[in-house]
């Protein structure tokens, strides 16, 4: 099945733990997001970045769990993020944690999409719910 709709997403900066001369940063932040369409959920997540050197270069991770509505069931998941700049090129992946949903959700399955479009942050989730 798939679900999709937008959220919005509040990042707030927390002190970063590295900031070399050499222009390195490792950073991390907290974020909290609300999403809409199929999926009508809050999350609260944080995430760890790198940024390097070389423009458009960066890294992240992150936990986000997830609380709502999916399909008409209550419950909750957790998702986990993997992010990859290469000099602007990017590749980003969102994968349901195996045995993390909770109440009507449990058993689920999946993984989703982010395209941001004039600003607005665009999901499609696809997702397996046994």
């Amino acid at each position: 099945m798939q679900a999709i709709g937008t959220f919005h997403i509040q990042l707030t900066a927390q002190p970063a733990f590295y900031q070399g001369t050499d222009a390195m940063q490792l950073g991390r932040m907290t974020f909290d997001k609300q999403f809409s369409g199929d999926l009508v959920a809050s999350s609260r997540g944080e995430m760890l970045n790198a940024i390097t050197p070389t423009a458009g270069s960066a890294g992240y991770v992150a936990i986000e769990q997830v609380q709502g509505s999916l399909a008409g069931r209550q419950g909750s998941f957790l998702l986990q993020h993997s992010g990859v700049m290469t000099r602007g090129e990017k590749i980003l992946t969102l994968t349901v944690v195996p045995d993390s949903a909770t109440g009507e959700l449990a058993g689920l399955t999946g993984s989703m999409d982010i395209n941001i479009v004039d600003g607005l942050h665009h999901y499609s989730f696809d997702y397996r719910l046994d």
